[in-house]
């Protein structure tokens, strides 16, 4: 597809959190975890319904609870990368037919929540991602958008 072209031209626009980053496309939404130390597939438990994760590595918790919006978990898919040092986790978002869709946080609760700005920044990525998928015959990966968007949430707009 478009989409996956348009996202190595274009780059990600990552949250990061304490244990690694997030990020989303208009179908995805994709979870990057570090370790120091390298880790094996058998040491990883990673839980997924449509509406929740949980993420152990070694036993410990590192993340769980509702996710913001519902996914498609059997869909879900992850990987241990750099010699067992990065976890890959990708999600297929259940109503990205909507298009319109840009999850706020990670977690339903507000945890794992991207600032103002990277939020902004991740709608205008997504708006651009979309017209990729529009006009495929165009090339939007380092296209300027002069939208002003209604809300961004966390900021004052008085």
């Amino acid at each position: 597809m478009a989409a996956s072209n348009f996202d190595e031209k274009s780059g990600i626009v990552p949250c990061n959190t304490e244990w690694g980053r997030w990020w989303q496309t208009l179908e995805e939404l994709h979870i990057e975890v570090k370790f120091t130390v390298s880790t094996r597939s058998k040491d990883v438990k990673v839980n997924v319904t449509n509406s929740s994760i949980t993420c152990q590595i070694l036993g410990k918790t590192l993340f769980s609870g509702n996710l913001f919006r519902k996914v498609h978990a059997d869909e879900t898919v992850w990987t241990l990368e750099d010699n067992g040092t990065l976890l890959n986790i990708v999600l297929a978002k259940a109503d990205f037919i909507k298009k319109e869709i840009v999850w706020e946080a990670l977690m339903e609760d507000g945890s794992y929540r991207a600032d103002p700005v990277t939020y902004h920044e991740m709608r205008k990525k997504m708006d651009l991602e979309r017209f990729q998928i529009e006009y495929p015959g165009m090339d939007f990966s380092k296209a300027q958008l002069q939208k002003n968007y209604d809300t961004v949430p966390g900021l004052n707009t008085q």
